[in-house]
């Protein structure tokens, strides 16, 4: 199912091949939008690493007990050829500019963390 342009739920599926409850598949289609906007700005390819999980498969990961990704109002994402911390520099200039609304964005080592939460929230992996 194509929810944007460039993404489909498949890619927000759970790793664990759990079913992705109604509510959560509202906020996927939010989060999904925002990942539009993103992707049209830099013109590459957007990877999903994690997307929705469910409680069982964010536990047996270490995922936090709180995790926007139960929720499905987070992406661990990463692009060829931009480092976690420059997409994380892109990601804070579109928000400043009022073009994105992701609130929470983590930068790891190999990829970036973005959520649609309701409160600010930064953070280094």
């Amino acid at each position: 199912m194509r929810l944007t342009k460039n993404f489909t739920l498949s890619e927000f599926d759970c790793r664990d091949g759990s079913v992705m409850p109604p509510d959560v598949f509202s906020n996927v289609v939010k989060l999904a939008k925002e990942l539009q906007v993103l992707r049209d700005f830099i013109g590459k390819s957007i990877i999903i690493n994690s997307g929705y999980r469910s409680p069982d498969y964010n536990r047996s990961i270490g995922g936090a007990s709180r995790s926007q990704h139960l929720l499905g109002k987070a992406a661990d994402i990463r692009v060829d050829g931009i480092s976690p911390r420059e997409l994380r520099g892109i990601i804070e200039e579109l928000i400043k500019d009022k073009r994105l609304n992701f609130k929470g964005i983590g930068a790891y080592a190999n990829f970036t963390h973005v959520d649609i939460r309701d409160k600010k929230a930064r953070w280094n992996g």
